[in-house]
């Protein structure tokens, strides 16, 4: 059944925007990447969710998808990605998430997966970031500092998030970068709880720095935050 799903997406593969993305996922190799545009999995998965509701046979496809771990594309994987977000059962989806973490090889296809039931969880989801902030895998690391930044900022934010996240920095450059863009976006949404992990150099020089970078880009800062952001650039 996957394989007519495979096949589809070997239709809409752009050989162009192949060969520009593949530049972008260096962790992936080329030759594994169809080069299906994001708009066009995204289409391709709301297709097969809405003829799931009224064909059992789609259904049953869905699910062999899911089933078939590892994917050969990288295409395949983004798909899977956007086919858990249509998962309305919490329960259900983050088995579907657990499940398909330790398949995902690159910060593309793991950043791109935010189930929308995530978002009338967020207390029973603390778990789930704990287990993934905990693993020895690299992309459940970047996913669960991810959902910190999606779920924890605004109205269910907590001081200790910031810990969490800061806890997380090591010599992996895709978890780092993510801690940077968390803590970038924490001091755009909390920045008085998230300015003492700056001012005191509470993050390793690299992360402290490209946090920096990103926040001072943010049109969410102000521009006197900026300015005094950039006075604490560590050498």
């Amino acid at each position: 059944m996957t394989e007519s799903i495979r096949a589809h997406l070997q239709q809409l593969a752009d050989a162009d925007y192949r060969a520009f993305h593949s530049r972008l996922i260096p962790t992936v190799n080329p030759d594994l990447i169809l080069g299906v545009r994001t708009p066009a999995l995204r289409g391709c998965a709301k297709e097969l969710l809405r003829g799931a509701k009224k064909d059992p046979a789609v259904q049953a496809e869905i699910e062999a998808f899911l089933a078939d771990l590892p994917h050969r594309y990288y295409d395949e994987n983004n798909l899977h990605a956007f086919l858990i977000e249509g998962i309305k059962d919490y329960d259900q989806c983050l088995k579907a998430v657990n499940r398909f973490l330790p398949y995902i090889d690159n910060w593309a296809t793991c950043d791109m997966m935010s189930p929308k039931v995530f978002a009338g969880h967020t207390d029973e989801l603390k778990s789930a970031v704990a287990e993934w902030l905990a693993s020895d895998d690299v992309y459940s690391i970047r996913y669960g500092i991810g959902t910190l930044m999606r779920h924890y900022l605004d109205e269910h934010f907590e001081e200790h998030c910031l810990s969490q996240a800061a806890a997380c920095c090591c010599g992996e450059y895709y978890i780092n970068m993510m801690v940077a863009w968390y803590f970038a976006t924490a001091l755009a949404k909390q920045y008085e709880a998230a300015l003492p992990y700056i001012e005191q150099k509470r993050l390793p020089l690299w992360t402290h720095n490209k946090t920096i970078q990103k926040a001072v880009e943010s049109r969410r800062i102000t521009d006197e935050q900026k300015a005094y952001l950039r006075t604490l650039k560590m050498r």
